[in-house]
């Protein structure tokens, strides 16, 4: 199977995590619309009221989420590792991802724990290269190594799911095992798997643009559409600055027009996250994934290869000795 029959194969649970991701923004805007309604009724603070509305909406949809959204990234991340090296998929791909998640990992807490080690060694190499550039330029440096950290954190975001790929890939392994090997994987084979920068920041890049900004004017007009809305909130944020609860500089968001233009920028990022999280993100991943597992498939993992590792990364050398 090529790239693109797998991206299309595996649709299906991009599909579902926009439906998920959908239904949690509107959970979202209507805890915030009614927190909002609500306080400026009852006391006549909409703007507090539309804070607590966000923030407990945040924290169920973030509950939630731990227990069901990760089956569909994990479950098409399988399905691509099963395209990529089998070079075909089952009819039901949906059930035959959620089943192999579940074998993979026993539990919801097994899941996060590979996860949450894989993103810790990424990372932590990451803050390293910011290290030693302000170690060696001083604030230059550290501003030059904190832009390549940033790119980094980019790519790193792929790398965890090719490892997560891997973890899928070496079913007969234990997923400790699994996830070391992946990350010294890239460790071998960086520069192959580097080629995939451009890729990454270009799609990006245009996704950001066109689906950024189709947004924003989507979310400009329907701003536009509530104007009693928004005088309320401006004049909410005029009397807390008259009244020295924030800042005088804060008087740009005192202006309606202004307010409009700050949520529209907040709907247009927004419905880019989630677009391009589940749609383009996965056609970038495919590709990734591909030669990613590919550079691995004839490695040979010795002490040695872990032993270097263990030098860069304070997870990945606790994540060792458990293993041992």
């Amino acid at each position: 199977m090529n790239n693109k029959e797998i991206y299309k194969k595996t649709l299906t649970f991009s599909l579902r995590r926009f439906l998920w991701d959908l239904g949690s923004l509107i959970v979202i805007v209507i805890f915030a619309a009614a927190g909002f309604f609500l306080a400026e009724q009852l006391a006549n603070s909409g703007l507090i009221g539309l804070g607590i509305g966000v923030v407990i909406a945040i924290i169920i949809v973030a509950i939630a989420s731990h227990f069901i959204s990760y089956v569909f990234k994990a479950g098409q991340i399988a399905m691509m590792t099963k395209g990529i090296t089998d070079g075909k998929l089952p009819e039901d791909v949906y059930s035959a991802g959620k089943s192999v998640v579940k074998e993979r990992f026993l539990t919801v807490a097994g899941f996060y724990a590979v996860t949450g080690v894989i993103k810790g060694i990424f990372s932590q190499i990451g803050r390293g290269i910011t290290a030693i550039g302000q170690a060696v330029g001083g604030d230059t440096g550290g501003t030059v190594g904190s832009t390549i950290s940033s790119a980094i954190q980019t790519i790193v975001s792929y790398l965890c799911d090719c490892c997560l790929g891997w973890v899928f890939y070496r079913k007969n392994e234990k997923a400790t095992k699994a996830t070391l090997e992946g990350a010294v994987l890239f460790f071998k084979h960086g520069k192959t798997l580097l080629k995939n920068l451009g890729r990454v920041f270009g799609i990006s890049l245009i996704s950001f643009v066109f689906i950024g900004g189709v947004f924003f004017g989507i979310t400009y007009l329907i701003s536009m559409a509530l104007p009693d809305v928004f005088k309320t909130l401006a004049d909410a944020v005029t009397e807390m600055i008259n009244n020295g609860e924030l800042e005088a500089s804060n008087n740009w968001f005192a202006d309606a027009g202004n307010l409009m233009l700050v949520v529209s920028g907040i709907g247009g990022v927004t419905m880019w996250a989630i677009l391009h999280s589940v749609f383009v993100r996965p056609f970038i991943l495919v590709g990734v994934l591909r030669n990613f597992i590919e550079s691995g498939k004839d490695e040979t993992f010795s002490e040695k290869d872990f032993d270097e590792l263990d030098k860069k990364s304070k997870k990945f050398k606790e994540l060792h000795a458990e293993a041992a």
